[in-house]
Formats: structure tokens, sequence, C-alpha cells
């Protein structure tokens, strides 16, 4: 049997290697969280930044929740994703304060108050502390390493992501042009036709395929991306996918023009897949294999039956049958009808025809029903 304070020594060093770990672990934690959301170049969901933006979304949502107008819930949801963004700095940080607290304790910096001011003056490079020993030294020049490590690498995120809101706001501004605003397959098929440019759409689907390619990559590896809302509030990257895609299944189902469609084609297959890899990421639900009419879709028949009679009355070139432009119109709808209604309801989007007019997000804030928490 052991003397009792070979037993007492034995508790204190068993204490100290566990405060190290659970401090070595939380500034690995803290560490992991930054590289996949900052620096990671593809799809990968964090815990930390997950829980910093749902506990977020659900204060916002309890706040406009007492808004009357859009307007009004729109300018409070504009500060959602920015403060987001800015409070996972000090989240981190504080995380490595702690870590790194529980680390100099453990190499024998005491009382925990002298741990504490130790690991704060080497995080932020204040300098005014210094400590002797081999062990403390090294957790200070890592420790100040990695504060300026988090700091620098948040600086140069935000020129990548205002880079990619700019290029995904140019093609949704240039959308109000060619189909008004909000955004309306109906009226870009209009437009396009009074101008007797019909032949050109095919150009608008290469643009848009490219950019359903851009947000495929922007929106799952730099997340925050997909709540930046509009500079304009009746303007959202949610609504202008609705239109374009909704169009380009008009377009293929129900409009009798004689050049080719394989760029629609081509155009809707980006967008439901760019769709569905963010609902993904976000963890939306959706069946990866819809068919219709056993899923069903948020247009119904008379909505399409009434679109069908302001395009005929424009003159646009229909087909003969309508049954069949209707099964054909729906079987291209019910593969992004899910992801466009989820994240219309995520993002709280502004309304729109087809889109957001389908979600029930004033019904559900009415309701005292929370919307859009992430994860």
């Amino acid at each position: 049997m052991l003397p009792p304070s070979t037993e007492l020594t034995l508790v204190a060093m068993l204490l100290r290697a566990l405060g190290f770990l659970a401090g070595l672990l939380l500034v690995f934690d803290a560490l992991r969280s930054a590289l996949r959301t900052f620096v990671l170049p593809r799809s990968a969901g964090d815990r930390i930044t997950r829980l910093l933006f749902t506990l977020l979304r659900r204060g916002f949502d309890r706040r406009v929740r007492r808004k009357a107008s859009y307007a009004e819930r729109d300018r409070i949801m504009a500060f959602f994703a920015p403060l987001g963004l800015m409070l996972l700095l000090p989240v981190w940080l504080s995380m490595i304060l702690v870590g790194y607290m529980a680390m100099f304790w453990a190499v024998g910096v005491r009382p925990l108050y002298a741990a504490f001011v130790e690991s704060g003056s080497s995080l932020f490079t204040l300098g005014f502390e210094r400590v002797d020993g081999v062990a403390p030294m090294i957790l200070t020049f890592s420790e100040s390493t990695i504060g300026l490590i988090l700091v620098a690498l948040l600086i140069a995120y935000l020129p990548t992501m205002y880079g990619a809101f700019a290029r995904r706001e140019q093609a949704v501004t240039l959308l109000e042009v060619r189909a008004g605003a909000p955004p309306s397959a109906l009226e870009m098929i209009r437009r396009f036709h009074r101008l007797g440019r019909m032949e050109r759409l095919d150009e608008m689907w290469v643009t848009w395929e490219v950019w359903f390619a851009e947000i495929e990559e922007s929106h799952t590896s730099l997340a925050a991306l997909v709540f930046f809302r509009s500079p304009q509030p009746d303007h959202s990257w949610v609504t202008a996918a609705g239109a374009v895609l909704d169009a380009a299944a008009l377009r293929l189902a129900l409009v009798d023009l004689p050049h080719t469609d394989v760029q629609a084609q081509l155009c809707l297959r980006a967008g439901y897949i760019a769709l569905r890899r963010i609902a993904d990421f976000f963890a939306l639900a959706y069946n990866p294999d819809p068919h219709f009419p056993a899923d069903p879709i948020s247009v119904s028949r008379e909505d399409f039956d009434a679109a069908c009679a302001i395009l005929a009355a424009d003159g646009v070139p229909l087909v003969a049958d309508l049954d069949r432009a209707w099964q054909a119109f729906a079987g291209w709808r019910v593969n992004y009808d899910a992801t466009l209604i989820g994240f219309c309801r995520m993002t709280m989007a502004p309304s729109a025809p087809w889109s957001s007019d389908r979600a029930g997000i004033d019904a559900l804030l009415a309701a005292g029903i929370e919307v859009g928490a992430v994860g």
C-alpha cells in the first residue's frame, strides 16, 4: 500500500495529465472547426459552426416573428449571416484561451488565474506576462502562433466570400431585366417573345448552367453565403434559381419552338444537382429519386393552366397537347421542388411566383413556428 503522500502525488499528476489532455482536445476542436470552415475547399459540416448559427438563428426567428412586414424582417435578417460569421472568431479564440489555460495549469503555472492571464497574454500577443520553463514557453509560442493564424484566416476569408457573393448577385440582378422583380418564369418567356428573341433563350441556359455550378461549389465550401441576403429586398439567389429552372422546364414542356432544347436540359440538370448538393450540406430533406405523380409538386395543374392562358394570350407558340405538357413540366419540377421550397423557408426568401409563395413563411411565423434553423 502506498503512503498517503505518494497517493496524493499520483492523484495530482493524474489531474494535471487530464487537464492537459482536456485543454489539448479543446484547442484541437477549435482548430478543426476553423480548418473546416475557412480552409477546406469542399463541403464539410462542423458541429461548432452549426451550433452557433442554429442558436443565433433561433434568436433572429424570435425577433422577426414580431415584425408585421417583410421589409422589416428582411432588414433584421440581413445581419444574421454576417453576425454569425464574425462571432465564429471569438468562439474559437475563447476555446483556445480556455484550452491553453488548462495546459498552462497542467505544466505548473499557478494559481488558475495566473494560467488564465498567461494564456490570454499569449493568445492576443500582449506580452505582459512571462513564465519560466521550457514547457510554458513552448505553449506561449504555439498559442501566439495560433492566434495570429486565426485572425489572418478571417481576413483572407472575407474577400473570398464577398467575391463569390458579388458574382452570384451580378447574375441575380441581371435577371431582373429579363424576368422582372420578383423574378418569374412566365415573365422571362413573355419578354423574350415580345422582343422576338426566343432563340436567345439558349444563351440564358448556358449562363445559368455555369452559375449553378459556381453556387454548388461556393455555397457548400463557404456555407454562410447561403444566408447572405441580396442588396435589394426583392432579390434572392433562391427565387432567381427557381425562376430560371421553371422557365427552362416550361420551355421544354410547353413552348413549341423548332430549335434545340439541349441547353435547357443541361441547365435544369445543373440546377437541381446544385440545389441537392447544398441541401445535403444543410441536411435538408428531399427524395433523391422522385417521380411524378407519386411525389407531388407545389405547383398545381390550375397554376399551370393559368400560365398556359397567359402565354397564349401573348402569342407565345405552345404545344397542342397540354395534358402531356403538364406531365412533362411536373416531371422536371419534381427534381427540384422540395429543395427549392426548403431553401425558401430556410433563407426566408422574398415572395416570388412558384417558389417562396409556396413556402408559407408568413403563416409559419404567425403560428410561432421557427423556420430556417441550420441543421
